[in-house]
């Protein structure tokens, strides 16, 4: 069996990292999930004057800070992305490409994702549509398939698909120079529609359409009720209570996903709550067996 961790969390922006550290501090067996540059909107940041001791820095200079601060804890970064978590009874399990992750509770600090689904994209989810290239590529082998990625770690995804695929189409959603494979064809067209029958059959584009088997859409971020089937949400947002409990025993979140105002340090303090929960739960869920 697979190593049972005591609390997983999702996102390395403050609210995630926040989570870890208070986590470690109690002395939990922790892992977190995210990538390098902890989070690509804090890097964007010009300026931060609002967090607390952190007086008219970037955001890139704050995430060097929460970096350092991190890595003094020994909190190391599992660079993965998270396609879904099952809440298992007394456990949960976190799916990434053909691996799982197994924790006790959960801690989604996914922050928000700003782009709405394409028209035909949730309704043809599983059905020729995905949101992890890695993982299902292998079902298109000699295939056509249309990447729309968000970012650039899309385009390492975009080229192993090519790779087995008979004919790869990328789309970027971003400006920028693009390090992709020759065989990985361009499409500068803003993507409209997802159309098929039982299953996706083309995209439709502002200018065109492409035929093809089947379609991943790369986001930063997966939507939490794709991410964890049953959770509740309100307005788009996770619906917690004041503990950062979510309806799901043993979940918990913080940050943008929870709602407004999308601030680093209202982000934070949630990070904190929310580890504390996760902590009390477990300790009562120690005490009760």
């Amino acid at each position: 069996m697979s190593e049972r961790y005591d609390i997983a969390i999702v996102g390395t922006g403050p609210a995630g990292l926040e989570a870890a550290i208070n986590a470690k501090i109690r002395n939990k067996n922790i892992i977190i999930f995210g990538n390098k540059d902890l989070s690509a909107k804090l890097v964007k940041a010009p300026k931060v004057n609002n967090f607390l001791g952190f007086h008219n820095v970037t955001g890139n200079e704050l995430k060097d800070h929460f970096a350092a601060h991190i890595a003094a804890m020994g909190i190391s970064i599992v660079n993965e992305r998270i396609n879904n978590v099952y809440a298992m009874g007394d456990y949960f399990a976190l799916m990434v490409n053909e691996k799982i992750y197994e924790a006790k509770s959960i801690i989604l600090a996914t922050g928000i994702e700003y782009t709405k689904p394409l028209k035909g994209e949730e309704e043809f989810l599983g059905k020729g549509v995905g949101y992890c290239a890695t993982c299902d590529a292998p079902l298109y082998k000699g295939k056509t398939v249309v990447i729309v990625g968000y970012n650039k770690e899309s385009e390492e995804e975009t080229n192993y698909v090519s790779e087995l695929t008979g004919k790869t189409y990328y789309i970027p959603m971003y400006r920028g120079k693009y390090n992709l494979n020759p065989s990985v064809e361009i499409v500068n067209h803003k993507p409209l529609e997802i159309v098929g029958e039982d299953r996706v059959t083309k995209i439709i584009l502002d200018q065109g359409e492409i035929t093809t088997d089947g379609i991943f859409m790369l986001r930063d971020s997966v939507s939490p009720s794709q991410l964890v089937p049953g959770i509740h949400i309100e307005e788009g947002h996770i619906k917690v209570d004041r503990n950062m409990k979510t309806n799901i025993e043993g979940c918990y979140a913080a940050g943008d996903c929870i709602g407004k105002p999308y601030q680093y340090i209202k982000a934070a303090g949630e990070g904190l709550v929310a580890a504390l929960s996760a902590v009390s739960y477990l300790d009562k869920t120690r005490e009760n067996k």
